[in-house]
């Protein structure tokens, strides 16, 4: 479907609450992943001859996986890329991720998006872009359909980016079912960062945090200030440079004290012209991660006040 649609739409939004600035959604007109030929059920594993390069590719249909086959080698998208012993080995550092955290009424844990969960992850997203524009109902679903385009591009980009999504589960008077809670994306580098980002430009092959939004009826527990940490620490497992990047509507006050509170300062900040173009001015901001032995070590507190976020 996305080979037939060609979108250059700028949603200039926020979700309510939580966070940063939503990327361009560009479906491409031939994205390479759909211009493959039809791969046999059982394709022979191909490598360069140097032993640099191996092609990847989905290895076994959904009847006979085995369940030690790793998800990203499962997709469903049928995509076939040569990566180098570099990227495969990022790719299992993004497949065996896990960020956890514990509340007083709850916990929540974070890991890659898996493909099956592209349709619910959009239709988050949707429903936070909708209530930020102030879209009518109507649109939610179509808003939805753009957004799942986008998050099937980028996951094709992986190792170079990747998709967050945190999962809460709640105990108040009895167990309950664990939900998804929120989201964000993270960029390690160029070839995975957005082809035209907002606002002021941040450096295209620095890590970069975007597109964060926590459920409505679950915000104000700690949920986006845990999702920024899972951020920080999947950064500092993917990438050496050390100066994250995200983008802070000046209008969105309860972000900007969260982000402040992590350690985050501005470096630049949008003209007034910006508002001629109909877009809110934002906040270019960055923090600098520490060098440590133990990246974990500055995820294990925060400021309280964060937790309110």
């Amino acid at each position: 479907m996305a080979a037939t649609v060609s979108l250059s739409s700028t949603f200039d939004t926020h979700p309510h609450h939580h966070h940063h600035h939503i990327a361009h959604f560009k479906p491409r007109h031939a994205p390479y992943f759909n211009t493959l030929p039809p791969k046999p059920k059982h394709p022979l594993p191909l490598q360069h001859k140097s032993g640099c390069y191996r092609l990847v590719l989905p290895l076994f249909s959904s009847s006979d996986s085995p369940s030690s086959t790793s998800s990203f080698f499962q997709d469903p998208l049928r995509t076939g890329r040569f990566l180098s012993n570099e990227e495969l080995e990022k790719l299992r550092i993004l497949e065996n991720f896990r960020y956890s955290h514990e509340f007083e009424f709850g916990s929540m844990w974070v890991r890659v998006m898996r493909a099956e969960e592209i349709d619910i992850t959009a239709n988050l997203l949707a429903e936070s872009f909708a209530v930020s524009l102030l879209l009518p109902i109507a649109y939610v679903k179509l808003l939805a359909y753009l957004v799942k385009q986008y998050l099937i591009e980028k996951r094709a980009l992986m190792p170079h980016t990747a998709t967050l999504v945190g999962f809460y589960k709640g105990v108040d008077g009895g167990e309950e079912e664990e939900q998804l809670a929120g989201t964000v994306e993270v960029s390690f580098n160029k070839r995975g960062a957005n082809a035209s980002p907002p606002t002021p430009t941040p450096p295209k092959n620095s890590p970069y945090i975007c597109n964060m939004t926590v459920r409505e009826p679950l915000r104000r527990r700690g949920i986006g200030w845990n999702l920024l940490k899972a951020s920080e620490e999947l950064i500092s497992q993917m990438s050496l440079m050390r100066d994250i990047y995200l983008h802070c509507r000046m209008i969105d006050v309860a972000p900007f004290n969260m982000y402040t509170k992590a350690g985050y300062k501005i470096v630049k900040t949008d003209s007034i012209l910006i508002l001629l173009a109909l877009q809110r001015r934002k906040h270019l901001m960055c923090k600098k991660l520490p060098v440590l032995d133990n990246p974990s070590e500055i995820y294990l507190s925060g400021p309280d006040e964060a937790l309110h976020e």
